[in-house]
């Protein structure tokens, strides 16, 4: 523990109730604080940030997380964003245009919404009973065989205490603190994928098309996609290649996004989005990253969502596994009342299989978001072609549907 700093000792296991201590309220984290609450534990929340992060982008909520969100109370309220009067345009830099295959066309029966609808709702449903501390991060484990010491830095005071938890669940993303203190592995388990993603939302639609109109420019090594609504804006995706990801955040973002689409000219439509990126008052840019662990838990602390298995947003299934994640592990632990490691053992070895399959499927269906190569490309184009045609279109809807499904298995019903 640091001297450097004053540190007040606390122990709140003065009740029956087992106690929880979650770290981080985005989507993960929030539905883990709910579903632990609903199982009889008291929590607390940790959010480094200083208040409760607001907005988001576009995302796809599977049937797998339509299942957990339907038990965890909060489906009735996640919108629907999806236009079905839209059109999906293949679009060039020269600004011709033809009609392409959307996301909602080759992912059917997903619900279309923005990250923020997902962690506006599952907020709104957490119990007075839940503590939440902003501006406060954990930086020390300490496990016993019956408990967590916990050191709790609180950034606001800058004051140090000690906790006692009987879990702790590490819900704090792709570079999650709890995973470098509770497991600290020889070798990284981010692995990167070699490609940038940037993300924001348009003011307005793009020009020449309506608002839910989606677009989709694809190039060798590039893409862009504008996912359209049918009540607001669209949110924009930039995905492309690099060697050298260290050297993409050396510059301004908008710059590393000039060069990786230059230094051929944008063209109008191109132009007007990179133009449109600069201007945002918030953007995500950052690079695709998976976790790969050998295990989620470590006696009795655990992670879940990116933080354990990031799955990258070319597998669409970040809020849907992280709805799942926490919904199973409140189930493990409702089944296990009194034996917290062979819970967090149940929880894992259910939800394993399940996530390996999707670590593998982010990978695949990077080259449906973005074509590595012209091959990739050429392989592309072709699938679109096809699903025009009667025939072959019924025969690559099946093989898609095929995929669909395992996006939409409930977990916990599946582990019941």
């Amino acid at each position: 523990m640091s001297e450097r700093h004053p540190i007040r000792v606390m122990d709140k296991n003065t009740t029956s109730r087992q106690r929880a201590l979650v770290v981080g309220l985005g989507i993960s984290g929030t539905a883990s604080a709910l579903r632990l609450h609903r199982a009889g534990w008291d929590v607390v929340v940790l959010e480094k940030a200083p208040e409760r992060r607001r907005g988001g982008y576009f995302i796809a909520l599977f049937g797998t997380g339509l299942a957990a969100a339907e038990r965890l109370g909060i489906a009735d309220a996640v919108p629907n964003r999806f236009a079905p009067e839209g059109v999906s345009f293949d679009v060039d830099r020269t600004g011709r245009r033809r009609r392409g295959v959307g996301y909602a066309d080759v992912f059917g029966g997903s619900r279309m919404v923005m990250r923020g609808d997902i962690e506006d709702a599952v907020f709104t449903a957490l119990p007075d009973g839940v503590e939440i501390r902003y501006s406060t991060v954990p930086i020390a484990l300490d496990q016993y065989l019956d408990g967590v010491g916990v050191e709790i830095r609180d950034l606001t005071t800058e004051t140090t205490t000690v906790e006692r938890f009987d879990l702790v669940v590490g819900a704090d993303g792709l570079r999650s603190t709890v995973r470098r203190l509770a497991f600290e592995p020889e070798q990284s388990p981010i692995r990167r994928l070699n490609y940038m993603i940037a993300v924001y939302s348009l003011p307005e639609p793009v020009p020449g098309y309506r608002l839910q109109d989606g677009l989709l420019m694809a190039e060798a090594g590039r893409s862009v996609w504008v996912f359209s609504f049918a009540d607001r804006p669209p949110s924009v995706l930039f995905s492309y290649r690099t060697d050298d990801v260290d050297a993409e955040f050396t510059r301004p973002a908008i710059d590393s996004l000039r060069a990786a689409y230059g230094p051929e000219p944008t063209g109008s439509t191109l132009g007007w989005l990179l133009d449109q990126f600069e201007k945002a008052p918030d953007h995500l840019f950052d690079s695709a990253e998976q976790v790969h662990l050998d295990h989620w838990h470590r006696g009795r602390v655990v992670l879940v969502g990116d933080a354990a298995w990031c799955l990258t947003v070319y597998s669409g299934m970040g809020a849907s596994t992280g709805l799942a994640g926490a919904d199973l592990l409140g189930t493990m632990l409702e089944r296990h009342p009194h034996d917290v490691p062979r819970a967090l053992q149940d929880w894992e070895d259910h939800l394993r299989p399940f996530i390996d399959h999707h670590l593998g499927s982010g990978v695949s269906m990077r080259g449906f978001f973005t074509p590595g190569n012209r091959a990739e490309l050429l392989l592309r184009s072709m699938m679109i072609r096809l699903a025009r045609l009667p025939i072959a279109g019924r025969l690559l809807a099946k093989m898609m549907t095929n995929r669909a499904r395992m996006k939409s298995l409930d977990i916990a019903a599946a582990a019941a």
